[in-house]
Formats: structure tokens, sequence, C-alpha cells
């Protein structure tokens, strides 16, 4: 008579840890992959008009910088897998973006002028080189510096929670760049707003998942800051859409 309970109890025990199951994987498919979606649309946008000369590239190079240091801070503190599959899936979908808007730039221009390389090392001209190389040996470079400081301090707790908190930081500057794009032009035309749209989903999903998680603590203060400067990038659309209108027509 005793043992339907307790199997009873089993059973819903086992359903609710199948459930927690699900939802922690799928959570963590979610954060893997979830950074990458938004910029799907403003990779299609650019793709169909062939103009991507509303996009700021400098958003790709704060990405890379970030999710760079962020898998060199994960061999000094350990965090979650998810997080660290994400890093490395962002840096692939940013070296698409960037050969797509290299390419259609060369594509687009009517005199073949002169070639702007990485080898130069001229300031003037840096991250908007004529070749997709160029920006694939800055990467190479900063990562390989980056692998040999932390071999060198990876027993200094403070460089590698110094490395974890620019890590966020950076990247929680992404959206600074084409805040400040749309505010010289005075126009977000060409910027997905789709892509800011989802910009701001994710990071609301991201900040609550370092909460929830206890992600490391410099993790949930820059989600925060993201969220911000997301709204403020929102803003513009409203702030400039007459001359968005005027652009358009």
């Amino acid at each position: 008579m005793t043992l339907t309970p307790i199997k009873s109890i089993m059973s819903e025990e086992g359903w609710l840890d199948t459930l927690t199951w699900g939802l922690s994987g799928t959570s963590a498919l979610a954060m893997m992959v979830g950074g990458v979606v938004p910029y799907i649309p403003q990779y299609l946008e650019i793709k169909r008009t062939e103009n991507p000369e509303g996009f700021s590239l400098y958003v790709c190079l704060v990405l890379l910088i970030a999710n760079t240091l962020r898998i060199l801070f994960w061999f000094g503190h350990w965090f979650e897998l998810p997080l660290l599959f994400q890093s490395i899936i962002m840096n692939i979908a940013m070296m698409m973006i960037i050969s797509l808007c290299v390419s259609i730039r060369n594509k687009g221009q009517l005199v073949h002028g002169k070639e702007h390389v990485f080898t130069d090392f001229d300031y003037d001209y840096f991250w908007e080189w004529t070749d997709v190389q160029s920006y694939v040996e800055f990467m190479m470079t900063f990562s390989t510096m980056g692998c040999l400081l932390m071999y060198v301090f990876i027993d200094s707790i403070v460089f590698v929670e110094t490395a974890g908190f620019v890590s966020v930081l950076t990247e929680a500057m992404l959206a600074v760049p084409q805040f400040y794009k749309n505010f010289v032009s005075k126009s977000t035309f060409g910027m997905s707003r789709q892509m800011v749209l989802m910009w701001l989903m994710g990071d609301t999903f991201k900040t609550i998942y370092f909460f929830l998680r206890s992600a490391p603590l410099q993790f949930f203060i820059c989600g925060c800051l993201q969220i911000f400067i997301d709204i403020a990038v929102l803003g513009q659309c409203f702030i400039y859409r007459k001359k968005n209108s005027h652009l358009i027509n």
C-alpha cells in the first residue's frame, strides 16, 4: 500500500529532473548561438543592398577583441563552456561580416586606388584595410600576444581577473561605434533595426542568465551597461526618423 506513493514521488522527481535538464540544455544552446542571431538581418541587409556604409565595422572589432579576451580569460578562470563556445562562434561570424563588407567595398570602387593593408602599419587606415587577410593578421597578432601574456601571468589573480573585466567591458561597448556613426551622420539609414532589437533582447536574456547562473560579477555589471547602450541606439532610430525617410525616398 505504501509503495504507490513512493513510486509516484520518484516518478515526479524524475520528470522534474528531466525538465530541468532540458531547460538547462536549451538555455545553454541559446547562449552559444543566440549571440550571432542579431547579425543575421544586418548581414542579409548588406548583401541585398550591396551597401555596407550604414554598419560600423568597428562593431566587429569590439566583438573580436572582447571575445578573444574572454577565450583567454577562460584559461585562467574557468567558466561555463557555453560562454566559451559563444565567443568562438561570434569570432567566426564577425570575420564573415568583415569579409562581406570588404568584398562589396572593393567591388564598388570605380577606380582601383591604393591598397591599405595591416603590414603598412598606417594608423590613419587602421581597421579600414582593403583586404580580409589584414583583418585576420591583426587578430592573429593580438591573439598571439594575449596568449603569451596569459601564459606568463596565469598565476596572477589580478592579471586574470583584469583580463576578464576588460573582456566584458569591451563587449559592453559593442554598440558604441554604431551609436557614434549614427550620431555623426545624423541617420540610422543602412543599420538594421532588427539587429538592434535583437541586441536588446539578447543582452537582456544574457544578463539574466549571468545572474541566475552565478557568473563572475563583471559579466552581470557589463550586461546591464549593454542594455542601456542598446536602448540609446534604438532611441536614435526615433530621433533621426525624418532624415531616414528622406534618404529612403
